[in-house]
């Protein structure tokens, strides 16, 4: 009977996959799996290996990428919910890259410290997994899974210092706003599925855009991009950055600041692009005020910082508010949404280097002075003055002084405002020229403590910084000054369209 059942049901066929636009998956999955294997087999002794085995695995997810990125064509996987074309490879290569320079922050922080390596990069390839998949994803489900896949191992890496009270409140908080955050985003989802009955994001697009069930789909808009503006801690979902920013160990702070950030926006362009771009009355005013709110709070609050790690939660809360700002006027039209994609996208790969090169210096100094209080820089030209330039480069670039490379990043951010012709795009241009004033002042109050002031107590003792730290700072150094130099190459990079773009 058993038998004749089964001799019934037609047997189960197996989607077919393209192994090529998934390899860079599969190889960041292998090494990660390898990476737990040496812990499982080599125990102590694999330690010394785990940052380099990391390092290497990041790289050669590169390799598949920059294939597919050679062969040109979009690849569409699963009826539609996952993509690779141009937008997705540009944001896997980021987050790749992004996560090396982590590893290079991370090699001697970890191993110096009461730490478990092998743990630790385990943890940093899953996130930066969720990452990569996130960048292909198509659809809510996959969205959900992605972020749910970073977010965790960040969850567990913010509180790594286990025997530090404010490493362990810095998770604490970040778990339980990421748990709220993922729940208004699930509410927001079903609201979304229980309108359309898909959860592919064309196709929630091609029925919320026809104004279908408008009021039950404008709620579920409104709930989505909430949920992912505590992601790029947007105000007021910001709360928990610059507590778990403090209290993170450095190079995770970094991570988050960065990668972490970067990630929300890529599913927030997803979603806003494919699924909701015919329903800019309901986005873009929200959008707006968030920008608006971003930029200003997170500025007005930086200024009163004298911590350096919490005066930078704050300015990334503000970066929030600027790259959020094209966002805001995206649904203008199709030529106008192409322009506003490319901002954001030039902006999210020149802020990764800025950032992760204020990390780096303020890990260098800190390994001396065993603080981050801004005050504890007093005198660093006199002892540093390489870290004090590289220092300077790196936060006149956050500013968007010329010739580096954060002048660029704002330069498409307003000509895309400008460029949109609107009441909402010439005030928010105005709300961003403001705020980009009052973030030059903090920075250059930093700039002057390093530069004019005296060493505390004389001590003029050189600094000793791991090779690979320098590696670090050098790579982000490079980029900063290249991209601000030759800004064509980051606008070559960022010159991509996303799949239902302008409808």
């Amino acid at each position: 009977m058993v038998l004749s059942f089964l001799a019934q049901v037609e047997p189960f066929e197996r989607p077919a996959i393209d192994w090529h636009a998934v390899a860079p998956e599969l190889i960041l999955l292998g090494f990660g799996a390898l990476l737990t294997l040496l812990d499982v087999v080599f125990l102590e002794r694999g330690r010394k290996y785990t940052s380099t085995l990391a390092g290497i695995g990041l790289l050669a997810t590169l390799i598949p990428i920059i294939t597919l990125a050679i062969d040109g064509q979009d690849r569409f996987l699963f009826n539609d919910a996952y993509v690779v074309d141009n937008f997705a490879l540009i944001m896997k290569a980021l987050f790749l890259l992004s996560g090396y320079v982590v590893v290079l922050l991370s090699t001697n922080y970890i191993a110096e410290g009461d730490y478990w390596e092998n743990e630790y990069y385990s943890l940093l390839l899953a996130s930066i997994l969720g990452m990569v998949v996130m960048s292909s994803a198509r659809d809510l489900i996959t969205i959900f899974v992605a972020l749910e896949l970073l977010s965790i191992p960040a969850y567990l890496m913010a509180t790594w210092r286990k025997r530090d009270l404010k490493s362990n409140e810095a998770g604490l908080k970040y778990y339980l706003m990421g748990v709220f955050a993922s729940a208004i985003f699930l509410y927001g989802m079903s609201l979304l599925y229980g309108v359309t009955g898909s959860t592919i994001l064309a196709d929630i697009g091609e029925v919320v855009n026809e104004g279908e069930s408008t009021s039950v789909a404008s709620l579920g808009i409104v709930f989505v991009i909430a949920g992912f503006a505590f992601k790029v801690s947007a105000v007021p979902f910001h709360t928990w950055a610059p507590d778990t920013y403090e209290g993170a160990p450095t190079p995770v702070t970094a991570f988050l600041a960065v990668a972490s950030k970067t990630a929300g926006f890529v599913a927030l362009v997803q979603l806003v692009f494919v699924a909701f771009w015919g329903r800019a009355d309901v986005y873009q005013p929200l959008l707006w005020v968030l920008a608006a709110a971003s930029m200003t709070i997170g500025n007005l609050i930086a200024l009163r910082q004298t911590n350096m790690v919490r005066m930078m939660a704050y300015s990334g809360v503000a970066s929030a508010g600027y790259i959020m700002a094209p966002l805001a006027i995206a649904g203008v039209s199709g030529e106008i949404g192409d322009e506003a994609l490319r901002a954001v996208v030039t902006y999210l790969v020149i802020y990764a280097a800025m950032n992760l090169g204020v990390f780096g210096v303020v890990m260098a100094i800190a390994r001396k002075t065993k603080s981050a209080e801004i005050s504890s820089y007093a005198g660093l030209f006199h002892y540093a003055p390489g870290l004090t330039t590289a220092m300077t480069i790196f936060l006149m670039a956050l500013a968007g002084i010329p010739p580096l490379g954060g002048w660029w990043a704002k330069f498409v951010v307003f000509r895309a405002l400008i460029n949109a012709d609107t009441f909402g795009g010439y005030s928010l241009a105005i709300v961003a020229a403001v705020n980009s004033v009052i973030a030059l002042y903090y920075y250059l109050s930093v700039l002057r403590t390093m530069w004019a002031d005296d060493a505390p107590d004389g001590d003029l003792a050189p600094l000793r910084i791991p090779p690979s730290l320098i590696g670090a700072m050098g790579l982000t150094a490079f980029a900063t000054l290249a991209f601000g130099v030759w800004p064509r190459i980051v606008d070559t990079v960022s010159d991509v369209s996303l799949l239902g773009l302008g409808g």
